[in-house]
């Protein structure tokens, strides 16, 4: 393929690629037989890499009923939405979204109320928590099991409340076909994600190698949830390990866990939400030591004194700023105004020399990269308040965060060259235009290995 008179830093030139790879850059004749692109003058870049997303929930969450605001604000709306929700194969009722602000806690009792005629399961908007009415508890078995995930009352009965407990919920042989998912990725121009489920089983690694395998899935995917072996398209990464706020370990536990991790070779990706478990993350760090390639996800509440902290040990951060713009007045109603400046920091972090990307946490934050570029820059939440506006970063840096390969180096190339991996993104426009309104609209063209994944209608 030869695309050209695309812009890349600056010049106007002719990108050839053959097979999987770019093999001449400059003003270049069109082979025999080579399909020939014409990209106006727009940009030309390397595939977008999102580094923080669950796939296989993103993929059950398209198929399930949306349980909270904007859509569903009321037990009432509730109640309608669940009702006339389609049951999946098995026979249950999955919602997402949910926020306390519809109908408050929600556990067994409270859900019987309102729709008790089949099994359902609720998923909080944060990802944390299920919520299932009492024959969903029934369905599981769940009275019999013994897992600190299942919440129960001082009788020992469940409550209905799960705690980063999804294993619990496997029910059917089926994972969800994930093309869907993968389209949409491709058509923002992402070639490349980083999966962040925790412990993922060795059914879905081969449900998600079956989809890389028969087309279904075309970008490249890093595994925290899996330690390997993998290869090819599938790659395991970093080690995630969860700090649930509701049952934070000890400090020589999580000693334990980072020894353990780093002995085995392998970094860790600590989720970590509030100031406490970050805290207690870096106290156990200082306790263990740190190696390259650890690193912090979402960071969603970072005191200013810990910025020479997370530096000092070479720390990256994995931040979601989009979620200011989804959802930024929840988040400031539910933190005290005294931590409203440590939300989702971006600039200070990279002013200390923190590797720091935004990603999308897709999908319990918005997923658009551009949306989430813009994000960066504007720092404003869905009612158009700011936020911090000194976290703010430039288009273009958060452009680059989404340019770094999956395993964040700290030093990148971030453009198009001869002999890197054909996954390219045609834009149009310039590159400054593009950043000046980030929208992905703009996507024209996008390339996984040599290969058309995307093509906007009239490319040609």
């Amino acid at each position: 393929m030869l695309l050209k008179d695309v812009a890349l830093a600056g010049e106007r030139v002719d990108v050839r690629v053959t097979g999987t790879t770019v093999t001449a850059i400059g003003t270049l004749p069109r082979a025999t037989g080579e399909e020939a692109v014409s990209g106006r003058g727009g940009a030309l870049l390397p595939g977008l890499t999102d580094h923080h997303l669950h796939l296989l929930a993103w993929a059950a969450a398209e198929s399930s009923v949306f349980c909270g605001p904007p859509t569903v604000r009321s037990s009432g709306e509730l109640r309608s939405a669940l009702v006339s929700a389609p049951a999946d194969g098995a026979g249950w009722v999955r919602g997402v979204g949910y926020a306390e602000s519809v109908a408050g806690d929600l556990d067994a009792l409270a859900l019987d109320a309102i729709h008790s005629e089949r099994p359902v399961r609720i998923q909080h908007r944060s990802g944390a928590l299920w919520m299932l009415n009492s024959m969903a508890i029934a369905r599981l078995g769940l009275a019999d099991i013994r897992d600190p995930g299942v919440e129960r009352r001082e009788d020992g009965a469940p409550t209905g409340r799960l705690w980063r407990a999804d294993h619990l919920l496997r029910v059917g042989p089926d994972f969800p076909d994930l093309e869907p998912v993968s389209r949409q990725l491709s058509a923002w121009g992402i070639t490349s994600v980083t999966d962040a489920t925790p412990d993922l089983g060795d059914a879905a690694v081969a449900s998600l190698r079956d989809q890389i395998e028969n087309g279904q899935l075309t970008q490249r995917v890093q595994l925290l949830g899996h330690p390997g072996p993998l290869d090819g398209q599938l790659t395991s990464g970093a080690r995630k390990v969860v700090l649930g706020d509701h049952a934070l370990p000890g400090l020589a536990a999580l000693v334990g866990i980072l020894t353990d991790t780093h002995a085995a070779g392998r970094p860790v990706a600590v989720h970590c939400i509030t100031r406490e478990s970050l805290l207690l993350l870096l106290s156990a760090f200082d306790v263990a030591g740190s190696i390259d390639g650890d690193r912090i996800e979402h960071g969603a509440v970072i005191p200013a004194e810990c910025l020479k902290w997370i530096s000092a040990h070479g720390l990256r951060v994995v931040t979601q700023p989009g979620f200011l713009a989804a959802r930024g007045e929840d988040f400031l109603r539910r933190t005290r105004v005294d931590e409203h400046a440590d939300l989702y920091r971006y600039g200070s972090l990279l002013r200390e020399g923190v590797v720091t990307v935004a990603s999308s946490d897709a999908p319990y934050g918005p997923a658009d990269p551009w949306r989430i570029i813009a994000a960066s820059r504007d720092r404003l939440t869905d009612s158009g308040r700011a936020v911090s506006p000194s976290e703010s970063v430039d288009a273009g840096i958060a452009l680059r965060g989404y340019l770094t390969p999956a395993s964040l180096p700290k030093h990148h190339r971030g453009d198009v060259h001869v002999r890197m991996l054909a996954d390219l993104v045609l834009l149009e426009g310039t590159l400054d235009c593009v950043l000046a309104e980030p929208d992905a609209e703009r996507v024209r063209m996008t390339l996984s290995g040599g290969e058309i994944v995307y093509r906007a209608p009239g490319t040609a």
